[in-house]
């Protein structure tokens, strides 16, 4: 697993781990992302700004989301997470297809622990 930066590894909560780091540039419509952490509680983008003078990161928690679609292509592919709430979805768009089905695969298996469990007696 590549080095994570110390920023996001401070945020990190003691019961939380660390499930997939990618470091690649995304160019989401509104920000550019320059690495992505899924955790067993949270996606992290870490944002670049000022050249890579100051940096930031949002999270979003697995509560939050209620799906994820992968749309692969031929050698780059999207993950995008549906937010519960509405808004735009998240998508992590351009990346190689073995990295995108791995993320796909963790955010997958994150989403079935924090879905309601569906009782079927009425």
């Amino acid at each position: 697993m590549q080095s994570i930066p110390e920023e996001l590894k401070e945020t990190i909560g003691p019961d939380e781990q660390i499930r997939f780091y990618l470091r690649q540039r995304i160019y989401h419509p509104r920000i550019n992302i320059d690495s992505v952490l899924i955790t067993t509680d949270r996606i992290f983008l870490l944002h670049l700004h000022a050249l890579g003078i100051r940096k930031d990161h949002t999270d979003f928690n697995f509560k939050d989301i209620s799906n994820v679609v992968l749309e692969k292509g031929v050698l780059r592919s999207t993950v995008r997470c549906v937010l519960r709430y509405g808004g735009e979805p998240l998508a992590l768009s351009g990346l190689a297809n073995s990295d995108a089905e791995q993320a796909y695969a963790v955010i997958r298996e994150n989403l079935a622990r924090y879905q309601p469990a569906v009782n079927g007696a009425a």
